[in-house]
């Protein structure tokens, strides 16, 4: 993985020492509120309903070890004991002191870490695929990129104060995991004659506005992607919305003046940097690969290696759901990624919300990763962790000690595998809790066998219409809503951020806090009795949805 270079790293505590100098002049009563206001926000920090929370920058969704321990170093000493994983691959904090801020920032870059454009109106930390060079699928490894990306768009003073958030994602699958399409722009590494290059699809993002993005260029080639992205950026800074906050995404910019127009403007302002100074060569491209140099993996005995793990599976149920839902295919014989379940539902009555993390977790997942998986750790746009290089015969070891942290669930991919945003709990902008709701769904899909019969089934669920838990896209998606101090919820199915991406249809009007876990469970039910079944094939959730529309459902749930 990428470490800090000399300048990486003076710059990182410069950027402290500055931060810390403001602080103290705010806190002084020196600096006012609107002065002080976007400086935290573009160092991560956001004040919340009841605390002050930092959100933390983990590039591409690669830790190293240590810097996981870093992470339960403050979980421990500045904030509650445990971190939330998001969508965007980062961790938050979600009681940090405004004062000890500064301390957190420097312990952070003590261990090259940072919280730098986590937040605030420029371009947000770069997400990808989180098996990034181990899935056989690959055209190319795509973490070079995100990481040219990063270098060029951190502390860029051009794009500093876009007129909003700005969000990049790059995968170099056909099979799309970062769900590219609904970022700002979106990057699909491709092949044309030999040579490497870029499907560019600008104008995705959900929120109040939700939209699928739209392809402008089929084939950037690869060399031009700084400039490329950098005509994007001049426009949408240029000709986005800086009147009214609702409508200053770039989304809305490219839906208004059409795609084809934006394209020409692109274009136009590309022709002033296309060959300059932000051209890349092979030279650049060799160096950002380096930092991601395949390790190197033992030559294993398949057949030696397959009799013990049958040996295993055969003996253990438990170890056999979980192989078959928490393993991912490897392009290493004799390896696999492992998919670790921050879903841990309802451990001794009491529920353990999505994405989060206790510090001990943090520590021992360290641990983990050092004895069997290289010493790193990736973060999921699924609020999940993988350990990416596990051999085949160390994974019913690594099951047993995941399983006494309550990380071994076996539930990638099904229902309870939800995105789920904090809610009212946490978040000032929300407008109804969801770790209550998610509780109740928890409790009516308990069992595994029923589970695992639904099959693969998305359920994302957002506190408010911001969307940070992507319920535009869930097979199912909940939406809480605020009605006259009162708590609803609307639902909505067929969603997509895969290739396929969709958006999802309301089904009907909200239902109340108390309604919903029965009404996926109705949801649930008309699938699955009525889904089409051969001896070789169930039909999937998605594939029924789309056939048969959302009106057996409304009629089941409404009457």
């Amino acid at each position: 993985m990428y470490q800090y270079s000399y300048a990486d790293q003076a710059l990182v505590n410069e950027r402290v020492a500055q931060y810390r100098r403001q602080t103290e002049r705010y806190l002084a009563g020196e600096l006012p509120e609107d002065e002080f206001l976007p400086i935290r926000l573009q160092n991560g920090l956001y004040i919340q309903r009841h605390a002050p929370m930092l959100r933390i920058a983990i590039p591409y969704g690669l830790l190293a070890s240590y810097q996981m321990r870093t992470l339960a170093r403050i979980a421990d000493t500045y904030d509650k004991g445990y971190g939330h994983f998001t969508t965007r691959t980062n961790i938050q904090f979600n009681w940090v002191k405004l004062p000890e801020v500064p301390d957190i920032l420097q312990l952070l870059a003590d261990n090259q870490m940072h919280a730098i454009q986590t937040s605030g109106n420029c371009i947000r930390n770069t997400t990808t695929d989180p098996y990034a060079g181990i899935h056989g699928d690959e055209i190319a490894d795509p973490r070079p990129y995100c990481e040219i990306i990063r270098q060029w768009s951190t502390f860029h003073p051009e794009f500093a104060y876009l007129p909003r958030k700005f969000k990049i994602a790059v995968i170099g699958t056909t099979a799309d995991r970062a769900a590219t399409q609904v970022h700002d722009i979106g990057l699909h590494v491709v092949q044309k004659n030999g040579e490497i290059g870029f499907e560019v699809i600008v104008g995705g993002g959900l929120g109040r506005t939700p939209m699928i993005g739209k392809v402008i260029n089929e084939f950037l080639p690869r060399r031009h992607l700084l400039s490329y992205l950098d005509a994007i950026l001049r426009v949408y800074n240029l000709e986005g919305r800086r009147d009214n906050k609702y409508k200053a995404r770039i989304k809305i910019l490219v839906e208004s003046m059409g795609k084809d127009e934006f394209a020409k403007k692109v274009d136009t302002e590309w022709r002033y940097s296309k060959d300059g100074d932000l051209t890349l060569t092979d030279e650049h491209f060799k160096k950002a690969e380096s930092y991601f140099s395949e390790p190197d993996y033992e030559n294993i005995d398949p057949l030696t290696a397959n009799e013990i793990l049958q040996k295993n599976l055969n003996s253990d149920k438990d170890f056999k759901n979980w192989y078959e839902h928490n393993t991912v295919i490897h392009k290493i014989n004799g390896y696999k990624a492992v998919v670790i379940s921050l879903k841990a539902g309802v451990i001794n009555d009491k529920y353990i919300p999505a994405g989060d993390l206790t510090s001990h977790q943090m520590n021992k997942l360290a641990d983990l990763a050092d004895k069997y998986s290289l010493g790193e750790i990736r973060a999921t746009h699924q609020q999940n962790l993988v350990l990416g290089d596990v051999k085949i015969t160390d994974l019913y070891d690594l099951y047993h000690a995941l399983k006494e942290l309550h990380l071994a669930r076996a539930n990638i991919g099904t229902l309870t595998d939800m995105i789920v945003c904090p809610g009212f709990d946490y978040c000032s902008l929300a407008n109804a809790t969801t770790h209550n709701i998610a509780h109740h769904i928890e409790n009516a899909f308990h069992d595994l066998d029923y589970l695992y019969d639904l099959g693969q089934i998305r359920l994302n669920m957002s506190g408010c219409m911001n969307a940070c838990a992507h319920h535009h896209v869930g097979d199912i998606g909940i939406l809480g809503v605020d009605k006259k101090g009162e708590h609803w919820y609307q639902i909505s199915l067929g969603g997509s951020s895969g290739a396929d991406a969709r958006l999802g249809q309301i089904l009907g009007r909200a239902v109340s806090a108390d309604d919903v876990a029965d009404t996926i469970l109705t949801i649930a039910n008309v699938y699955k009795n009525n889904r089409q079944e051969t001896a070789d094939d169930i039909e999937a959730f998605a594939d029924y949805v789309q056939r048969a529309g959302i009106t057996p459902f409304k009629e089941a749930v409404y009457g």
